[in-house]
């Protein structure tokens, strides 16, 4: 079984070999409660505060870079909208099924995209993160040696939760995702099983073939509702099953859930009676990673509002392996 508790990092600067805390705290997208998501500035707060893995999203850029954003339509997450020269490429399309207006990577060089810059996606809910406006488009390279220098400047080991957005979408775009990630993997000698990396789809065939290539930690993302892109016959709540996460161990290490397969809201939107997922995770050979914890009320149950380290200590208490927030100091000072 493929290990979540990592030893060591071995980097060109000697790092002690240490064990990782339990649970993790995977700064979401950096910590993106407080500086634009997937920026330098976002990564580095985070692992100031404690983080033990940062997380980038990967899509792909059309001459097939895995760059860092949120989604591949990246009109809320730069200026983008304000380059005329870049008018022209505002197009729609058919994302997940879903028609989707906007500006997309794919359609951009990596070389057009550096010249852009990051914004807030959530201006309105977050108006103190606008003022680092000047951010660049990171690559996925530049993160794994975001972590790997602050590895070595602070002797802690520093994960990298890379989710690969849209897989089955760029495959048929001609932009394979798979061949530029494993070849960074191996660039950067992430292939082991303890190698400090977890990697997450919410799709299922893309795991099934990194499971093929790498012993690196998958990760099986799943919400309350829908189901995988690239299966439209199953669901994911028919995979939070026991008989499903069962078949899910058959290819990934752990599952990546949302708050409520877990603790789900009661009509008032407050926290309801815990369900056995996490124990049936457990007993099938699964980890457990739960998304997301934010400190705003609008996503925190009406018994929780203003207490975001008691909503997180929940969960603790029911035994997963790790938590994403958007605050992941308050997520370090809840564990420890």
């Amino acid at each position: 079984m493929i290990r979540f508790i990592l030893a060591a990092l071995l980097l060109a600067s000697p790092v002690a070999a240490q064990t990782m805390p339990h649970p993790l705290v995977i700064a979401h997208r950096g910590a993106s409660g407080e500086r634009p998501e997937h920026t330098r500035a976002a990564y580095d707060l985070a692992i100031e505060q404690g983080a033990d893995f940062i997380e980038p999203d990967l899509v792909m850029s059309k001459d097939g870079q895995l760059v860092v954003r949120h989604e591949n339509e990246i009109g809320g997450t730069t200026n983008v909208a304000d380059r005329p020269e870049f008018a022209a490429r505002r197009t729609t399309k058919i994302l997940d099924g879903v028609p989707t207006t906007g500006w997309f990577t794919e359609d951009f060089t990596l070389a057009e995209l550096r010249t852009l810059r990051a914004r807030e996606r959530l201006p309105a809910l977050r108006p103190g993160n606008t003022a680092w406006a000047d951010e660049t488009i990171l690559t996925f390279q530049e993160v794994i040696d975001i972590a790997h220098a602050a590895s070595a400047r602070t002797g802690r080991v520093i994960g990298v939760a890379p989710e690969l957005k849209h897989p089955s979408y760029f495959e048929q775009a001609g932009l394979p995702m798979e061949p530029a990630f494993i070849e960074a993997l191996r660039a950067n000698d992430l292939m082991s099983a303890d190698s400090p990396i977890m990697i997450q789809c919410f799709e299922i065939d893309c795991l099934r073939s990194l499971n093929q290539q790498t012993d690196a930690p998958l990760l099986q993302l799943m919400s309350p509702s829908g189901g995988p892109a690239d299966h439209l016959e199953m669901t994911y709540a028919a995979m939070a099953t026991p008989e499903g996460l069962a078949g899910i161990a058959g290819y990934a290490d752990a599952v990546g859930v949302e708050t409520a397969l877990i603790i789900p809201r009661t009509p008032v939107g407050a926290a309801g009676t815990p369900t056995t997922l996490v124990e049936d995770a457990h007993a099938a050979g699964l980890k457990v990673v739960v998304w997301t914890f934010r400190a705003e009320d609008i996503f925190v149950p009406v018994d929780y509002r203003g207490d975001l380290p008691g909503w997180i200590r929940r969960f603790y208490e029911l035994g997963v392996d790790a938590v994403f927030s958007d605050f992941p100091g308050v997520a370090v000072q809840a564990r420890d």
